[in-house]
């Protein structure tokens, strides 16, 4: 089919597709002059503020009316008694905690990169008391095997206390898939130390009596007549360390940009060999006895988070983001209770249980400086 002036359809679309292939060129020889000059460095420094929830399924602390007989002729009265749980580990979710995370990245070109990052959160704690009741009542932690744990006097408290540290450190080479979104895979270093803590306060005002009198009620805490206070130790102490060693992948795209503002999304997930051990020290009559053991599992990490980017210029933008870490496979302290075996007077680890989950969640401020 001809149009006016003689030319046909062929010969609008061949002009047609000559002024595209024009007009892709121009950006494609302005893209390249943009990327030549672009920057290839970026150092970032960033605090984090992290909490921590998921600290196993471990009853800690069991109630005893006061006036049931603790110790009888047969020894503890633990059998027929199995008491109201009233404390958990998973009521320890530790409150907010600050670290530096650091970073820095090298981008050529060809859309291939690498960058590098480490961060710590140190000081995630979490506390939980119980006691004293009204009416009285036995405050009581029970172990595998022989092992019990209750106060010594009526105005005494049981208090659990739970402690983590995290550190991670990650390498990984990037590749931009397009201009908004960049595929990452690397190697990455974790570890968590987790420690729980069991102490009775305040401080015994003297030997109970009731250690001596068969059977015996709490009414029948009072004092040995001229024996001296007592500290007590903690009654048991459990700790362990995870280090996980592994490969990740993930990705990294702009969700929303305008002008100077942009927001970010990041996703990964690994799998990791975990190097794990855990320590107990358990008191038995105002003696420690420790005991520890070590094993190696499969775990998993998985990572997520979102942030707003400010650029104050073409080189300095500031951060302010969401991310959570999640910890799935690991030795948490709780949960190495039921790992600990005990006698009237030996514990032994018979292992090391890393079938727990943990998350840590917070948010991120910073800044990032290109060159």
């Amino acid at each position: 089919m001809r149009l006016r002036g003689g030319y046909s359809f062929a010969d609008l679309w061949l002009c047609v597709l000559v002024v595209f292939t024009g007009l892709t060129g121009t950006a494609s020889a302005g893209d390249a002059l943009r990327e030549r000059w672009a920057p290839r460095w970026t150092v970032s420094a960033e605090a984090l503020v992290l909490g921590r929830a998921g600290a196993g399924n471990q009853s800690l602390v069991a109630l005893v009316p006061g006036d049931v007989p603790w110790w009888t002729p047969a020894g503890p009265n633990t059998t027929n008694v199995p008491g109201a749980e009233v404390l958990n580990s998973n009521q320890l979710n530790q409150r907010l905690a600050a670290g530096p995370r650091i970073g820095i990245s090298y981008r050529d070109p060809s859309g291939y990169g690498v960058e590098l990052s480490y961060f710590n959160v140190l000081g995630l704690k979490a506390s939980k008391s119980v006691g004293p009741e009204t009416p009285a009542q036995w405050l009581v932690m029970k172990a595998p095997g022989t092992f019990w744990q209750t106060q010594d006097y009526a105005y005494q408290s049981m208090v659990w206390q739970d402690e983590s540290r995290l550190h991670s450190l990650e390498a990984n080479v990037r590749f931009e898939l397009s201009p908004r979104v960049t595929l990452l895979a690397g190697v990455r270093w974790l570890q968590l130390h987790d420690q729980l803590q069991g102490t009775l306060e305040p401080a015994d005002l003297g030997q109970p009596m009731w250690k001596f009198n068969v059977p015996s009620r709490l009414s029948d805490a009072v004092p040995v007549p001229d024996s001296p206070v007592v500290i007590n130790p903690p009654f048991w102490t459990s700790s362990t360390t995870n280090n996980l060693y592994g490969v990740q992948v993930g990705a990294r795209a702009i969700l929303w940009e305008i002008e100077r503002v942009s927001v970010e999304g990041l996703a990964k997930i690994g799998l990791f060999d975990n190097h794990a051990t855990q320590l107990a020290l358990v008191s038995m009559q105002k003696q420690i006895y420790p005991t520890e053991a070590t094993t190696d599992a499969a775990a998993f990490v998985g990572q997520g988070g979102i942030a707003a980017r400010y650029r104050l210029s073409d080189y300095v933008a500031l951060k302010l983001g969401y991310e959570a870490l999640w910890l799935g496979r690991v030795a948490l302290a709780p949960a190495q209770i039921q790992a600990i075996s005990t006698t009237r007077t030996t514990i032994a680890a018979t292992g090391v249980n890393c079938r727990s989950s943990t998350l840590f969640q917070g948010v991120t401020v910073g800044m990032e400086y290109a060159f």
